[in-house]
Formats: structure tokens, sequence, C-alpha cells
């Protein structure tokens, strides 16, 4: 089994930015690709960003640019570098983890919120 937990979501202006963590514990050696996705008041849930176990990566048109994914093995932590934020960027923010022979887990989400 692997554990997720993010953290570094908050408050921000727009223009501002934020860098979410996604921790890693468990069977990490298992683990092969790694995403962010998230979901907004009623809408669908969204996904935003790819990283695989040899660091290529793939981003939703919407953020491409803007958010930068990545990882650090020493730490079992991938980061979600978030720049110009905007409103409609409010959400909460999940990662997930696909694990060899396992399946997909999910972290709980952190609250991003971009206002004025």
């Amino acid at each position: 089994q692997v554990q997720l937990v993010e953290s570094g979501g908050g408050l921000v202006e727009p223009g501002g930015s934020l860098r979410l963590s996604c921790a890693a514990s468990g069977s990490i050696f298992n683990i092969d690709a790694m995403y962010w996705d998230r979901q907004a008041p009623g809408k669908q849930r969204e996904w935003l960003a790819t990283i695989t176990q040899r660091n290529r990566t793939t981003y939703t048109n919407s953020v491409k640019g803007r958010f930068t994914i990545s990882r650090d093995n020493a730490k079992n932590t991938v980061y979600l570098q978030m720049n110009s934020l905007k409103p409609e960027d409010t959400a909460v923010y999940y990662c997930y983890a696909d694990v060899r022979y396992d399946g997909r887990y999910w972290g709980q989400g952190t609250q991003v919120t971009v206002s004025a």
C-alpha cells in the first residue's frame, strides 16, 4: 500500500504562486506514474499533470506553461509549482499514484483558493 499526503494549499491573490507537495510513504518503490488533478465546486474532476518514473511530464492545456510537476525521489515527494494563478484555478487539488501490481492511490486533497 501507498499513503499520499498533500500540503501547501491556501489562499493566494490572482497572479500569485503556490507550491503543492505530495509526500508518499509505504510501498513507494512500486510507484509508476504520479499525477495531480483538481475538482472545483460544481465541476468535474480535471486531470492536470503527470510525471512518470522516468520524469517524463505531461500537462493539460489549461495549465501548460503555468504549472510544473516535479519529483524529489530522495524525499519521496512530488510537487506542483503553480504560477500566474487565476480565480478559476480555485479547487481542491489531489495527487494520486499508480502502484505496480496494486492499483491507484489518492491523497486527501488540499484546498487552493485564488481570490483578491
